[in-house]
């Protein structure tokens, strides 16, 4: 019969070579996840909140980026004006969870943490900041990845009239 203290160190020495691996396979399926979303997409919607409807349409490139990163840039065309996006979505091993950021040509910079349910992962960046004629103005914007789609959300609040401008847009391949 073997020592307990020769059984125990075997052990140990089996603990030890399959800890390594762990790590480098965290998020992996997370990491796998959001490169589906890797493609050309498009999508149409309509802003909601003004003196009419005002339909539009946006372009969405997401490519691959560095490590476990996906890179996005869209544009959107209104009637009179362009609004433009880019941003990363990624996946963080070291604070388990997905994470996003957000930038645009009208000043909204925002990041946001990715909530997971079941195949649906929700980001809602949010960002209060002064319009041109110095009055607050909340911005948000909200991405859902879900099934192999994605849809944007936008809302624009102007605090001192109480305004609301929305927009969906839901984008496809």
């Amino acid at each position: 019969m073997k020592k307990p203290t020769t059984i125990l160190s075997l052990l140990l020495m089996v603990l030890a070579t399959l800890a390594p691996s762990a790590p480098a396979h965290a998020g992996v399926a997370e990491v796998e996840l959001l490169s589906t979303y890797i493609d050309q997409w498009r999508g149409e919607g309509t802003l909601i909140g003004g003196d009419e409807p005002e339909p539009f349409r946006c372009r969405l490139s997401v490519a691959k980026g560095n490590q476990s990163r996906i890179n996005y840039t869209g544009r959107c065309s209104l009637v009179d004006t362009t609004l433009s996006i880019s941003g990363t979505i990624a996946y963080s091993d070291d604070n388990g969870r997905y994470e996003a950021v957000m930038s645009s040509n009208a000043g909204f910079t925002g990041s946001a943490i990715g909530i997971k349910r079941g195949d649906r992962i929700s980001f809602d960046l949010r960002e209060s900041q002064r319009d041109r004629s110095g009055s607050e103005v909340r911005i948000g914007a909200r991405i859902l990845l879900v099934d192999g789609t994605i849809t944007v959300d936008f809302e624009v609040e102007f605090n001192e009239s109480g305004s609301v401008l929305t927009a969906s847009v839901p984008f496809s391949r």
